[in-house]
């Protein structure tokens, strides 16, 4: 669903915003916002809300030895994994991008998206 405002798209993300990604911003093209849900002193799964701006997209990176689940939550996204074609993503979609693969993930030019992120 395309928002009409960013701060529709905002009001609309139940998971919320959160604060600028500056910590991995060096890993990012373009803005990010990260909310973590879950708190890792507390519990192994480190759940969080991310939220890329209109374009903004992650680097091409590897997880090792875990695959990561990315669940779409808000905006039209995009992931791709190395040797394939970029899928889009959108709300209500998830994927699970498996352990030591190269891949990257952000959101659609022209829209913000948000997905929800964990390791397993």
């Amino acid at each position: 669903m395309k928002y009409a405002t960013e701060e529709a798209f905002v009001a609309a993300n139940a998971f919320g915003k959160g604060a600028a990604n500056t910590a991995y911003a060096q890993y990012f093209v373009g803005n990010s916002y990260l909310n973590p849900l879950t708190d890792p002193q507390v519990t192994a799964l480190h759940l969080s809300n991310v939220t890329f701006e209109p374009g903004c997209r992650n680097n091409w990176h590897i997880h090792h030895n875990a695959a990561q689940v990315l669940i779409a939550v808000g905006g039209r996204g995009y992931y791709q994994i190395e040797g394939q074609e970029p899928k889009e993503l959108k709300a209500g979609q998830a994927v699970c991008i498996p352990a030591d693969t190269k891949h990257w993930h952000g959101a659609a030019p022209g829209e913000s998206c948000s997905h929800l992120a964990f390791m397993v």
